[in-house]
């Protein structure tokens, strides 16, 4: 079964009032995650609720931000009423935010790529509407400070999503201006290391999550040959 036929049965749980598969049931707008489920299924249900607080954050609800998560999760056309059911009783207030960010950071903690590919999506979900909305932009910073991402990481993750940072090479990888080539080096080593798709699949992130990764990896590519071409470093 796909992970999004996993998230569909614990939905139908939750409807139902639970517990079922992911969920331990619901009180006061949490789901309460099951430690010992699936951790696919945990992270999957975390990363929904998740999304449908980030929608509520700017206090305007729309199908565009539900509309943005199916596209870049490419959810099942037969398991998206569950989904949605998920998302929609999440986005209902902002309660339990960090809760759901916390189990997500617990969960990967060691994977900082997929944290950052759970930050993507709430970029893209922030700007359907086409403005960063200064709840969300503090929806956004808070949820990346729980992932563990240090300022100068967030500024590189929000540069590759809104403009002006979005063309800066020195904003997309996350480094000073005068940092020196050996530090370019490693950062970029590093970042194309936890988002390459390969290394992801060998971790076994689930398959939807993919496509964040490889669009990512394109950004960080072409950040560095921009640096290269700039201080006139020898191609690597």
């Amino acid at each position: 079964m796909s992970v999004w036929g996993k998230v569909g049965g614990a939905a139908a749980g939750l409807v139902v009032g639970g517990p079922v598969g992911a969920l331990v049931g619901a009180l006061a707008g949490h789901f309460f995650l099951d430690r010992d489920a699936d951790p696919g299924v945990t992270f999957t249900i975390a990363v929904v609720a998740l999304a449908g607080k980030m929608a509520k954050a700017d206090g305007v609800v729309t199908d565009q931000e539900f509309e943005v998560f199916r596209r870049i999760f490419s959810v099942p056309a037969q398991e998206e009423a569950n989904v949605r059911r998920v998302f929609n009783l999440a986005r209902q207030d902002m309660a339990g935010f960090e809760h759901y960010a916390g189990q997500i950071a617990g969960l990967f903690r060691d994977n900082p790529a997929v944290l950052e590919d759970v930050l993507d999506t709430l970029f893209e979900i922030a700007k359907a509407d086409g403005v960063l909305h200064p709840c969300e932009a503090r929806f956004l910073e808070r949820v990346a400070e729980i992932f563990g991402f240090a300022p100068n990481e967030y500024r590189r993750i929000r540069a590759s999503h809104f403009a002006p940072e979005l063309s800066d090479p020195y904003v997309v990888l996350g480094v000073s201006y005068v940092a020196d080539d050996d530090e370019i080096r490693r950062t970029y080593r590093r970042l194309v290391r936890e988002n390459h798709p390969d290394g992801l699949i060998a971790r076994g992130v689930p398959a939807e999550f993919l496509k964040l990764a490889t669009d990512k990896l394109a950004a960080i590519n072409g950040a560095y040959e921009k640096i290269q071409l700039e201080r006139g470093l020898k191609i690597q």
